[in-house]
């Protein structure tokens, strides 16, 4: 027996929008009315949005129903989903391991069958990254592509480097209906921060029939280098693609390694007061974010110490100069990395139009697969391969490629990860292809700003190559 309240708003549904009777799961940012947004903070619990927010309004216009919230981490600052609100989210392949963060509990749910289409928000990796340690499929759209309004955030105002809400689905075929259809909603007429840019079908469908396309891989951001399994997920798509008769070469774009400072820098100039702000005594944080407001909130003189302790004694120039951006900047400081910022920007611009005509970027989403539990204490800066597409603003897809195998991704005997930098040896330390085997990992696909159409057309022709390879990727079998 259907409730008399659901039977209505069942019959309020639009049968002819394109996403007609299609649940679509939330994460707990998105204001779905007559629930809590709680972000993970108890302190925004027992107060329900008195009605839906943008991105909801348009999703019931399409025709979809909004079925559930799924969990995140408190601050949002990481690739874990833990908070004291709604407890642990943990990884269906491995339920020792993260799925990801901070758009976790979607990626969960996804992979685990529960749903089939999803929406996240990405600031340094949350919808990617979560893709990447739970075997589903992500895009991260350019500003502008998707709706923003209708949402609460752990750091409003921060535009340093902006927050995207983005789709997440458990197959490729939904992510391209998925991001087509919202286009196709006019989000602009809702949303007054999206472009009105309609979807754009001849650029899909000129990239689908491409005969040759031209691939750069960045094989690593010069900062962690990819572990075996990583590093193996990239060469196999990477052969398969050249197999099939693409161009597909080695590229050097401008220093990655730039990008992680100044992205780390941007994103906490407040000094992390605002993420800080809602907690209330005895709260748990992420074990993440913990380390990054520890850090800021160092007494200048003990900051600058250990900074130069870090960089002339330990020698590790990168994670001193990384743990010191984490600070609060002044006004003028925070003008000065805006500057450098949209510099580095066009540092890249320039760099793409001199790669004849270079389509797309392929390298890895992350240096290592999930992560364990508790394990962004020490891996919480390893997030280059998806940041600094954050501060690019490019538009970035992740799609599953194969899984850890214990047998062939363990680390070289030679590998010394007590000589690595600071970033480096946090996520290497949990990199354990034994405890892993099974784990999904993926690759990510980039394209340049606003390219969602290109981006998506490339990872299909990624999975046909994959499967006419015998490489096709299996998601996990949900028993009934």
């Amino acid at each position: 027996m259907i409730h008399p309240g659901a039977e209505r708003w069942i019959q309020d549904i639009n049968l002819k929008g394109p996403l007609a009777g299609i649940p679509v799961s939330l994460k707990d940012t998105i204001v779905v009315g007559g629930f809590d947004t709680s972000v993970g903070y108890s302190r925004y619990t027992g107060n329900p949005s008195p009605e839906d927010g943008t991105m909801v309004r348009i999703l019931k216009d399409a025709g979809a129903m909004p079925y559930v919230k799924t969990n995140c981490p408190i601050t949002l600052l990481s690739f874990e989903s833990t908070n004291d609100v709604w407890g642990r989210t943990t990884n269906p392949h491995n339920t020792n391991y993260s799925p990801g963060g901070s758009t976790g509990g979607e990626s969960a749910l996804l992979a685990y069958g529960g749903g089939r289409i999803g929406v996240g928000s990405d600031v340094a990796g949350s919808v990617r990254v979560p893709a990447h340690f739970a075997g589903i499929y992500s895009l991260r759209c350019s500003t502008g592509r998707w709706p923003k309004t209708g949402s609460i955030t752990s750091m409003a105002g921060q535009e340093g480097i902006p927050s995207v809400f983005s789709p997440m689905t458990r197959t490729l075929p939904d992510l391209v209906y998925f991001t087509k259809s919202m286009v196709g909603m006019k989000p602009w007429e809702y949303d007054h921060t999206v472009h009105p840019i309609p979807w754009r079908a001849e650029i899909y469908d000129s990239t689908k029939a491409q005969k040759k396309l031209r691939v750069g891989v960045m094989e690593t951001d010069g900062v962690v280098p990819p572990t075996p399994a990583c590093a193996r997920a990239l060469s196999s798509v990477s052969a398969a693609l050249s197999t099939s008769g693409h161009s597909v070469t080695t590229v050097h774009p401008p220093s990655p390694t730039k990008s992680l400072l100044l992205a780390s820098s941007l994103l906490n100039s407040d000094g992390c007061h605002t993420f800080l702000a809602p907690f209330r005594t005895l709260e748990r944080s992420d074990a993440g974010a913990a380390q990054l407001s520890f850090y800021a909130a160092l007494p200048r003189p003990i900051r600058y110490i250990h900074y130069l302790w870090t960089k002339y004694i330990r020698r590790d120039a990168l994670w001193a100069d990384l743990l010191y951006g984490i600070r609060e900047h002044s006004t003028p400081e925070q003008w000065a990395m805006v500057a450098r910022r949209e510099a580095y920007k066009a540092e890249w611009h320039a760099w793409w139009q001199q790669q004849e005509e270079l389509d797309v970027i392929l390298t890895v989403p992350n240096a290592t697969p999930a992560v364990p539990h508790g394990g962004m204490r020490d891996a919480v800066a390893s997030c280059g391969y998806t940041f600094l597409f954050n501060l690019l603003d490019y538009t970035a897809g992740v799609l599953p490629v194969t899984h850890v195998d214990a047998e062939i991704d363990a680390l070289p005997a030679s590998c010394d990860v007590a000589a690595m930098n600071g970033v480096a040896r946090g996520a290497y330390q949990h990199y354990d292809a034994d405890k892993m085997h099974g784990l999904p990992v993926g690759v990510q696909v980039v394209g340049r700003r606003l390219q969602e159409e290109k981006v998506l057309a490339v990872m299909e022709r990624v999975v046909e190559v994959m499967e006419k390879e015998g490489k096709g990727y299996a998601l996990l079998e949900v028993e009934d």
